[in-house]
């Protein structure tokens, strides 16, 4: 199966880079290459592009995609979050931009092997780094009902988190869950069938499930203040979330690194010495318009952002 992934909010996003001919620029979720290649056009020779990306299959489609700029481009496997490590490997210090865009690839969901989607019947897995040894299946048997009721409720937002991780817990006694088929009718049984109208019942805890065999959230909020310290000054972080739980991390971080001051508001001075790192550019979100929802439906929660550092 080919990987495919539309890229969301594209043009928004290569406008907000304000892409430099020669400067240096971090996509540090390749995926299939959308935004790489729209940012390595405009690159000249003395410009560069790093691509990162944990998921083996993303790296070998977008080295096809990007063969036409191999001079310039720099892909390597690995996660986000030890961009400043991959910086350091291949001797760079600073960059001009850098670009994250947060979603599970079109790939990802529609590949059934994978385990992401609740659509399909598949084995449970759902690591975008088919490296690390903890997938889903290892949480939602090994995990005490506790541990799962606080991953659905936190990472999932699911109202019926409790009666969810309850149903796991007794449904594994007799033998261990290792389908994606075998959860949803768990989750089915655990949902009252009034409530089940709203989506697809597996929704919430799929999502969940998948942020927690990834550390999604804890890998991003450790990272942010290390992209924003690599930019030069003048250079921007776009970072695309899918749901709240990212854009609300994103948004306290880019506040935090605008005005990091921890004075009492009735200081007339600032004395606790930080110093701001930049601006928020977005004081809003920027959204997909209506024609890209209307073209691709799992545009509809996206949410780009963008922090410009400071600096001279």
């Amino acid at each position: 199966m080919e990987f495919k992934h539309t890229s969301v909010l594209l043009e928004e996003t290569i406008q907000n880079l304000r892409v430099k001919p020669d400067g240096i620029y971090i996509d540090g979720t390749l995926g299939g290459g959308g935004h790489s290649w729209h940012i390595a056009s405009k690159l000249t020779g003395k410009g560069r592009l790093i691509g990162i990306d944990q998921d083996g299959e993303a790296i070998l489609a977008a080295s096809q995609r990007l063969e036409p700029f191999r001079e310039k481009v720099t892909i390597i496997r690995d996660n986000y979050c030890n961009s400043c490590n991959v910086l350091r490997s291949i001797g760079i210090g600073k960059v001009d931009g850098m670009v994250l865009d947060l979603g599970v690839s079109s790939y990802q969901l529609d590949h059934a092997e994978r385990g992401f989607s609740y659509q399909h019947d598949a084995d449970l897995d759902m690591r975008m780094d088919t490296r690390q040894s903890v997938s889903a299946k290892e949480i939602i048997n090994t995990y005490s009902e506790m541990e799962l009721y606080r991953v659905i409720r936190d990472y999932g937002e699911e109202q019926f988190a409790k009666n969810i991780a309850k149903h796991i817990v007794n449904a594994r006694k007799d033998k261990s869950i290792k389908s994606t088929g075998e959860l949803n009718e768990i989750i089915k049984a655990a949902i009252p069938a009034k409530m089940r109208r709203d989506g697809h019942p597996s929704k919430r805890t799929f999502q969940a499930i998948r942020i927690e065999c990834n550390r999604e959230l804890e890998v991003l909020r450790n990272s942010l203040e290390d992209f924003i310290e690599m930019l030069n000054p003048g250079g921007r972080l776009c970072i695309i979330t899918f749901h709240s739980l990212e854009d609300r991390i994103v948004k306290a971080a880019f506040r935090e690194n605008e005005n990091p001051c921890i004075c009492p508001p009735e200081f007339p001075v600032c004395t606790c010495g930080r110093v701001s790192m930049g601006k928020v550019v977005t004081r809003k979100p920027i959204l997909p318009s209506a024609e890209e929802i209307e073209e691709n439906r799992r545009a509809k929660s996206a949410k780009l952002r963008v922090f410009e550092r400071g600096g001279k």
